[in-house]
């Protein structure tokens, strides 16, 4: 392996034994001695259904009962079979399967062939994976397995028998005491927290649970405290974390209110803390900006999980322990990454993106990092972490921070994060002309011997961004590296070289237009690729600055917005046949 430290060889080799760790405890909790076990104590009924916040779509019943299953992009047709009868199918695929996230579409339909379905396909997978299977029974399948069955449980009993019922009950039981035995062995973060809300879930809402609500509420209480950082963030620093984790908590915590339950007060205090950082992530068009981890947004899902926010104030400007800055003037929003990179245990989907920027003006966003590909693909995974695909400066084309990748521990372990920016102070100003933000990082610090400092300033109208990147040396730097500063555009603008080269025109669909310029350097437009639309990848281009250095050891630039949207009445922009706009005055 090539690992440049002694310190990360240990962090890779205590990886490795609590790997190994973890790994025979959950075989001797839930492998072949959970499966021997008896199994005899059954609850005799089901007390309430927590409610299901995610959007169904009531089409897909029919292709469900016709036996075609479309999931993680993979369709597979069970031609009469039961889909658990069935061998060698995506691993993705298995897992959605086996989830029942699909019993909402089934709901949807509110049909009696639908709640049939959905019986028979429940008594399949008692009947073929009740007992065990490979993936059916991974701890996070077997957490969304549980969260859906209880939310679905009145729609699937409905018209069932009793000997129907009971199956049910005892499966849904015997699922939650394999969660109970293993929840210390699930990965650290989200997997882990949404175990504790599948368990205390289950236990308030099945009969004779007493003797494990007050552990479960116990559990749930630590993971939130532990995970729930005080400005909101989660400590994976994936904003993606707090809509996944705020879909089931609001169901969880509405369950204790009808059940008459005292509410646990780290679970109040989770949401209100969760609720404005949700907001802190929004641009103008609603999408949440794309950070460590976080891909498409799920719109309708959000905007699902907003309307429990009681308070609904402006978002919060900063977010000190979640390690972000909001800067905001007029209809432009900019959100800048300034945390070090996460803690080991939960770095797993986290990139390289220190000081990386995204910039939004109203619903036109501007400049972005490139996201999460939606596609299971090692490749686009790696692409998607390094700094590169990130709104920020790279040295010679290398991240800032250090994943494990090497064979065979990065597939072991999934590629965490071994070292990246430690030191990332951050200094603030606001007043009437705007706000600043100045940042700077040590990720380069190592092997380059350059710290990279950021300075961001919005105007108070929003229709001025200016920034320098600063490289400073802190030690002998080699006179052939060199630097680039990125700027992924987003795919719906339309982008020109203008006045000779030293300038670029951003033009919006809507006719709102910006110009770039990079006084003394040279602007280059460079192919990018937009990971993170709901439809798939998307071509886009990106602004790149590049130079030596020791020669060039800083850059200043500025986005200047130049023409404000102007819709004709056919809903086209009257700019959309003309390349360079006139100046505002």
């Amino acid at each position: 392996m090539n690992i440049a430290s002694l310190n990360e060889r240990s962090r890779i080799w205590r990886l490795v034994a609590l790997h190994v760790w973890q790994r025979s405890l959950k075989w001797m909790h839930g492998g072949p001695l959970f499966r021997m076990q008896p199994f005899s104590s059954v609850p005799a009924r089901l007390l309430i259904a927590p409610q299901d916040l995610r959007t169904a779509d009531a089409t897909n019943a029919a292709d469900i009962y016709g036996g075609r299953f479309l999931f993680s992009g993979h369709l597979v047709e069970t031609q009469g079979k039961s889909p658990f009868e069935l061998k060698a199918v995506h691993e993705d695929w298995q897992r959605e399967l086996h989830s029942f996230g699909w019993l909402r579409d089934l709901r949807a339909a509110d049909s009696q062939i639908a709640r049939q379905n959905a019986r028979a396909l429940v008594e399949d997978w008692i009947k073929y994976s009740g007992r065990w299977h490979e993936i059916g029974w991974e701890a996070g399948v077997v957490t969304r397995r549980i969260l859906s069955w209880l939310a679905h449980s009145p729609f699937i009993l409905q018209d069932g028998d009793h000997d129907f019922y009971r199956s049910f009950v005892k499966s849904l039981a015997r699922q939650v005491r394999f969660l109970r035995q293993t929840i210390n062995e699930t990965d650290d973060g989200v997997e882990r927290l949404h175990a504790a809300l599948a368990i205390a879930s289950a236990c308030i809402s099945m009969a004779g649970q007493g003797r494990f609500a007050r552990q479960s509420i116990r559990r749930l209480e630590h993971e939130l405290n532990r995970q729930i950082l005080p400005d909101g963030g989660h400590i994976s620093r994936n904003p993606r974390a707090l809509i996944d984790i705020l879909a089931d908590l609001l169901p969880v915590r509405q369950a204790f209110v009808a059940q008459g339950l005292e509410m646990p007060p780290a679970m109040l205090q989770s949401v209100d803390r969760m609720m404005p950082l949700l907001r802190f992530f929004r641009h103008g068009d609603g999408a949440l900006a794309h950070f460590n981890g976080m891909g498409s947004t799920p719109g309708d899902l959000v905007a699902t999980i907003l309307a429990y926010d009681d308070a609904r104030g402006a978002p919060p400007v900063n977010a000190p322990h979640s390690g972000y800055q909001r800067l905001s003037g007029g209809s432009s929003v900019v959100l800048l990454d300034t945390g070090p990179a996460p803690v080991l245990s939960v770095s797993g989907d986290a990139h390289a993106g220190c000081l990386s920027l995204e910039f939004s003006s109203a619903t036109n966003r501007i400049v972005v990092n490139c996201g999460v590909s939606p596609k299971s693909n090692p490749l686009w995974r790696k692409v998607s972490r390094s700094t590169a695909a990130h709104s920020t400066a790279t040295i010679e084309d290398t991240s800032s921070s250090r994943f494990l990748s090497e064979k065979p521990f990065g597939h072991l372990l999934g590629a965490p994060i071994l070292s990246g920016p430690v030191n990332v102070p951050v200094e603030r100003e606001d007043d009437r002309a705007g706000s600043r933000i100045s940042a700077s990082h040590d990720g380069y610090a190592a092997e380059f011997r350059v710290l990279h400092k950021r300075d961001v300033s919005l105007s108070a109208d929003g229709t001025v961004l200016d920034g320098l990147d600063t490289f400073s040396a802190i030690g002998n730097v080699d006179p052939e590296h060199g630097f680039a500063i990125r700027f992924h555009l987003h795919p719906s603008l339309r982008t020109s070289l203008i006045r000779g080269g030293s300038a670029v025109l951003l033009v919006c669909r809507d006719g709102e237009a910006w110009e770039f310029e990079a006084p003394g350097s040279e602007i280059v437009l460079e192919e990018s690729i937009y990971l993170s639309d709901v439809y798939g990848h998307r071509k886009s281009e990106q602004i790149v600055v590049a130079g030596a250095l020791l020669a060039t050891p800083s850059v200043g630039w500025q986005f200047r917005k130049t023409a404000t949207a102007k819709l004709s009445r056919r809903g086209t922009s009257d700019f959309d046949d003309v390349g360079e706009l006139p100046l505002e005055e």
